[in-house]
């Protein structure tokens, strides 16, 4: 089901122009309009889900297959250095079209990108703490 207001169900459905890569019944993979890097495309699915949580798990499933796809290709085409998968789910994690889809970024040494986090130093009480407040 699309919505009639989301502009990657236009997209995804081919009501709006890009430069596809990629479509099948389920999905369509175009290329970035703002780039993080030469070849940066998203995954979109036809179907709209606003993010991960509501995507469909068979939808969520047959993802990655799809993205590790075109990451093989991309990168054998592109001849790129190495490959990030980003996927955000709400305007805090950085969500700016709030319908799912699977940035695929092709990296290259001298990108200037850095798609990266800083990492935490928790103790093995913090951590126990989360695990136990993610599993009870």
């Amino acid at each position: 089901m699309r919505k009639d207001d989301c502009i990657f169900c236009k997209i995804a459905n081919g009501e709006i122009p890009s430069k596809t890569l990629y479509e099948d019944d389920t999905f369509r993979v175009i290329l970035d309009l703002g780039p993080a890097a030469k070849g940066h495309a998203l995954l979109i699915p036809k179907e709209h889900a606003a993010n991960l949580y509501e995507l469909p798990d068979e939808t969520a499933g047959k993802v990655l297959v799809l993205a590790k796809k075109m990451a093989v290709q991309m990168t054998d085409a592109l001849k790129c250095d190495g490959f990030n998968l980003v996927q955000n789910n709400g305007e805090v994690a950085g969500q700016t079209v709030h319908h799912f889809h699977l940035h695929l970024i092709p990296r290259y040494a001298d990108d200037g990108q850095a798609i990266n986090w800083v990492p935490g130093n928790p103790t093995q009480d913090e951590l126990e703490a989360v695990r136990k407040q993610i599993v009870e």
